[in-house]
């Protein structure tokens, strides 16, 4: 056999073994797939992403009244905590009080939300009864002396349950400034003479708060007034977010949170006169996550809300405010 008719058997030879040892391991229905492994470079790696807010307007929520297949309804919010600051604006609040910021974000805050004067003490008193009454001063008690309800003896009129912790304050229901940095002036149950025999008797020093945190006993509207140097009027934002997330973190680890029918407003009774009267306002609950409510909001609509959560008419100039709880989509009744 010549050179070239050997090559050329050979090469037939290598052709029909190849040939043979591929049909010999082929399945007949058997065919080539394309390869599952992708290479992904590293710009074509998804990238983590922020959740974004939920956001609520003025001309309603973009939380859905019912809950999806398969989800458990919230239950309806039975208890509300008030925790004030002191003269400090949203943006001072957002930049200087971490904590504080992080469990509005958590949950939800408001953006539109204002004081509706100065001094302080026309705002508590819009909070506990949904107005200021014309008062422009800080004077004690004994130079207003408000007549009619407030929210917490509409509560306790209805059955309900109310207390104010006021820090620092040296006895029951005090009507002067003293103690540790107490100031009555931040106390508003205190003005409304006809409430006397009520606040005696649950206008309480902030000793007793952790006690009713831990026993489940944290009533049915609640107000925590810190003394001037937890709140930020003496001390610094840093102190006062200090003291917010020492208190905050205890009322998240106790069972009325747990039990899902508190909520938490945190907010400030004013600005320092530089940012129209706009202050951060956080309402954390349960159900709440991410939400942010644009809607325009007041001490009033907070009014509002503590008296719904006591099943009574709104009292005074709040009865024409949007409440804080529908505004963040809060039910009151099951």
């Amino acid at each position: 056999m010549t050179g070239v008719h050997r090559s050329t058997a050979t090469a037939v030879l290598v052709c029909l073994i190849v040939l043979t040892g591929c049909s010999a391991t082929r399945s007949p229905n058997s065919r080539t797939e394309p390869s599952s492994v992708t290479t992904t470079r590293p710009t074509d790696r998804p990238r983590p992403t922020t959740p974004s807010p939920s956001r609520h307007t003025a001309s309603g929520s973009t939380r859905s009244s019912s809950p999806a297949p398969g989800q458990v309804r919230p239950a309806p919010v039975t208890k509300v905590l008030v925790l004030v600051v002191e003269n400090h604006s949203l943006d001072q609040m957002r930049a200087q009080m971490p904590y504080t910021f992080s469990v509005a974000q958590r949950y939800g805050y408001a953006t539109a939300y204002h004081a509706l004067t100065h001094p302080s003490l026309g705002n508590y008193l819009a909070i506990a009864g949904g107005s200021t009454f014309g008062v422009v001063d800080d004077r004690n008690p004994v130079a207003h002396q408000l007549h009619g309800p407030s929210v917490f003896s509409q509560a306790l009129a209805a059955g309900r349950t109310a207390t104010l912790y006021a820090e620092g304050m040296p006895g029951t229901c005090a009507q002067e400034s003293g103690g540790d940095q107490y100031v009555v002036r931040h106390n508003p149950w205190t003005y409304f003479i006809d409430d006397r025999a009520g606040c005696a008797r649950y206008d309480l020093p902030a000793t007793q708060l952790l006690a009713d945190i831990d026993a489940q006993r944290l009533p049915n509207v609640a107000m925590v007034i810190p003394n001037l140097c937890n709140d930020a009027h003496d001390c610094s934002l840093a102190t006062a977010d200090q003291w917010m997330q020492a208190t905050v973190d205890q009322v998240l680890a106790g069972p009325d949170w747990r039990s899902g029918h508190l909520a938490i407003v945190i907010t400030a009774d004013e600005d320092d006169h530089n940012a129209d009267n706009q202050v951060l306002t956080a309402v954390l609950h349960p159900s709440l996550e991410h939400v942010v409510v644009d809607a325009p909001l007041s001490h009033l609509s907070l009014s509002r809300f503590l008296s719904e959560v006591v099943h009574q008419p709104p009292l005074r100039d709040a009865a024409d405010a949007t409440s804080l709880g529908t505004a963040f989509g809060l039910r009151t009744s099951s």
